[in-house]
């Protein structure tokens, strides 16, 4: 293959940096929420909490979060063909892997769980009744803090495939 091969290695390298850079991008926005901004907002007063996470909600998806949300799974798999073609099978796999398991616990999650559940609470006036407030927001945040720990995991997951595939394909000797 002379050069054009050299030329797919190198793409590879790229592809694989850049999977390697969204994974761990999302994997720790998710871990950064359940580590601590969900339970800082645990620690204010609910009414206070509710306004906060409706205005977190409301500028969340913005050019910074989107490529890493939605590129993770599109590298991984486009990083998975290009080591297929290159013969990398077993560093293939496990970005193929990578990409699945991103898109089953992290990805479909936040569309199906945790994006109704935010839009949900878009709708919502904080109440002034501390009580009220109180109840509503352990009604949203425990739940929504258990699916971002599952994302958390799975993301994190992934990210731990993604290196393991760039070890493999970087291990291996032509």
């Amino acid at each position: 293959m002379g050069n054009l091969g050299y030329g797919w290695r190198v793409l590879a390298g790229c592809l694989m940096a850049l999977t390697l850079l969204l994974t761990g991008a999302i994997a720790g926005f998710f871990y950064a929420y359940t580590s601590s901004v969900m339970r800082g907002l645990d620690a204010i007063p609910a009414a206070h909490a509710i306004v906060a996470m409706q205005g977190i909600n409301a500028t969340v998806r913005n050019w910074v979060f989107a490529p890493a949300f939605f590129g993770t799974p599109i590298t991984a798999v486009m990083t998975g063909a290009l080591l297929v073609g290159l013969h990398h099978r077993r560093a293939a796999l496990l970005m193929f892997l990578a990409a699945t398991l991103y898109i089953a616990g992290a990805f479909l999650p936040t569309l199906l769980v945790n994006v109704p559940m935010n839009e949900a609470l878009a709708t919502v006036t904080a109440p002034t009744d501390p009580q009220a407030a109180d109840r509503l927001w352990r009604e949203y945040s425990g739940p929504w803090t258990w699916w971002n720990t599952l994302r958390t995991l799975f993301s994190s997951v992934s990210l731990l495939l993604v290196g393991s595939a760039i070890f493999l394909a970087g291990s291996i000797r032509r």
